[in-house]
């Protein structure tokens, strides 16, 4: 072996040492960056000389010319990878449901004090003061004060479950927006890694690195699926259609709701659009949902607890429920349970509804329309005459009409029947009053018959409504409760949904904090282990040096002796 090629071997062993100091010192400088995948320095002899060839011998006369710098490989594991992503997509399904549950326990307040179930007691005990003295007129106002309180206390739940649907629907909108701005991202890396690779020299491991996190993103969001092909490009599925293809990115658009103004996610390849004559567009989305109807518990296996966006979906739920949604099962299964907030608000407003139109029940029963007990006294088609009072009223629509009763052929007030497609006609929270007349004059609640005699049989029906009623939570529930009981029914279904959620939020953390922990013992950057390279090659690349200096004093004293 000539000197001049040990001089090459010695080139070789500074330019590989020293480009691996330079990686070593790339993963410590970047030990507390966010996705940073530790780099690893690939080695490999150079081609070999071969000066003689000999049959018979065991393998060729070659020598070496060093060592070769050969690539930078990012440290990864795939498979972890690939579980880190689909646990964290389930960690973010979890964790939003059981936020959303925490908010709800927070509208009701039953963990901070200013309880529903105050409104509730408070009206309670004011109608058993007037069954103990039902002509009182301070009893009277006070039954009106507190039915105020219960309207206003109740409105103001059912209020903040609505609002607290709207912040989830502008939370979905910005999760769509990012999910489609991550797509744009993955696009514009996958351009730029195959044109730093098409070489085949020089590996983009940074702008990798940058992709991956977006991936990690991704998967929190939306249940995803990838490909890479030989060229670097990564295909990404979400949801189980194309989302990153090709060239291109199939975005997501958002198809609002005229009536409640919910968005729906929707591919905006798939769907239908219609250019009306002012120029606007109209999506027929039928089909080209990204988020199917679903139901987490028809099937364990099909991964439709994978992500946070599936979970904002679930738990805002289509519109905003009522008692109607409870009263047919198949509707209630299919529509309304899955949802967190639709559920409770159609339990929720079933109990308004209930105490309001059994408390009218009652006053109705009992008022005489020929004396004018319990009635006011209304103007038809120029007639006087009397309608029977309520103690809530609904706010556009008349509890009764005047009409022909069937049985006698007699004009006379009928109860007004709800409708389910007119939300106007419903006896629901947030279409009640309390009757103006009876918040003005209290004493028309005066439970004094026209021939002077109280009226305790009334009373004691009013007083007694409370433990008397017979309420299925939901069409799933066989066990009937009264008033006081279904709201601690309502309560301990959200306490035991919320402890469930809360369980399996804890377990999945832990679960993708495991596996992160296992992804991180393989591409985290270890300053010891990155120490310990550095000394490392700081002695190979001393090495290297000292060898060429034995080599130029070798040749140099060649050459003196030569000259001599």
């Amino acid at each position: 072996m000539s000197l001049m090629s040990n001089l090459f071997v010695g080139v070789s062993g500074l330019q590989t040492s020293q480009n691996a100091l330079n990686t070593t010192a790339h993963n410590l400088s970047n030990i507390d960056t966010v996705g940073y995948t530790r780099q690893q320095v690939m080695q490999s002899d150079t081609t070999y000389n071969t000066f003689a060839k000999n049959p018979a011998a065991i393998s060729y006369k070659q020598i070496g010319q060093g060592v070769a710098y050969s690539k930078v490989r990012q440290v990864r594991d795939n498979f972890l990878d690939q579980t880190y992503r689909k646990e964290s997509g389930r960690s973010a399904f979890y964790s939003n449901s059981y936020q959303a549950l925490s908010q709800v326990e927070t509208i009701f307040g039953e963990l901070y004090g200013a309880t529903f179930n105050e409104s509730m007691e408070n009206i309670q005990r004011a109608i058993d003061e007037l069954a103990k003295t039902p002509t009182d007129s301070v009893v009277q106002g006070l039954v009106i004060q507190r039915s105020v309180s219960f309207l206003e206390s109740a409105q103001g739940v059912y209020q903040g479950l609505c609002d607290y649907q709207d912040n989830l629907n502008l939370q979905i909108q910005k999760d769509i927006n990012t999910i489609n701005e991550y797509g744009k991202k993955i696009l514009e890396l996958n351009k730029r890694i195959t044109k730093v690779e098409a070489g085949g020299v020089e590996n983009a491991n940074d702008l990798r690195d940058a992709r991956n996190q977006i991936l990690d993103e991704l998967s929190s969001m939306a249940r995803i699926s990838y490909t890479e092909d030989a060229f670097g490009k990564v295909t990404v599925q979400l949801e189980g259609h194309d989302f990153v293809t090709g060239n291109m990115v199939l975005e997501i658009d958002l198809d609002v709701d005229g009536n409640t103004g919910f968005f729906t996610p929707f591919w905006k390849m798939d769907a239908r659009t219609t250019v009306n004559a002012d120029g606007s567009k109209t999506h027929n989305i039928e089909g080209a949902e990204v988020f199917k109807q679903f139901s987490v518990g028809d099937n364990p296996n099909s991964q439709m607890d994978i992500g946070g966006v599936k979970a904002l979906l679930l738990a805002r739920g289509t519109k905003r429920a009522n008692y109607t949604d409870l009263q047919d099962t198949e509707t209630y299964n299919k529509e309304i349970a899955d949802s967190i907030i639709m559920n409770i608000q159609a339990e929720f407003d079933q109990l308004i509804h209930a105490v309001a139109t059994t408390l009218n029940g009652i006053l109705a029963e009992a008022a005489d329309q020929n004396t004018g007990y319990l009635c006011e006294k209304v103007m038809v088609n120029g007639v006087e005459t009397y309608q029977p009072i309520q103690l809530f009223q609904k706010r556009v629509t008349e509890g009764y009409r005047y009409d022909i009763d069937p049985a006698d052929n007699k004009a006379k007030w009928i109860f007004n029947e709800e409708d389910p497609s007119e939300t106007e006609s419903l006896y629901s929270v947030m279409n009640l009053v309390v009757n103006p007349a009876l918040i003005k004059e209290p004493t028309k609640l005066g439970l004094l018959k026209p021939d002077g005699k109280e009226d305790q049989e009334t009373a004691d029906k009013l007083a007694a409504a409370f433990q008397a009623a017979e309420l299925h939570l939901n069409p799933t529930v066989s066990m009937k409760s009264d008033f006081t009981d279904y709201y601690s029914d309502l309560m301990t279904q959200i306490g035991n949904t919320g402890m469930v959620l809360r369980k399996i939020n804890e377990n999945q953390n832990g679960t993708v904090e495991a596996t992160c922990y296992a992804r991180e013992q393989i591409m985290g950057v270890s300053s010891d282990e990155e120490l310990t390279n550095m000394v490392k090659f700081q002695n190979a690349y001393n090495a290297s040096s000292r060898y060429i200096n034995v080599v130029d004093e070798m040749l140099e004293h060649l050459i003196n002796s030569m000259a001599g």
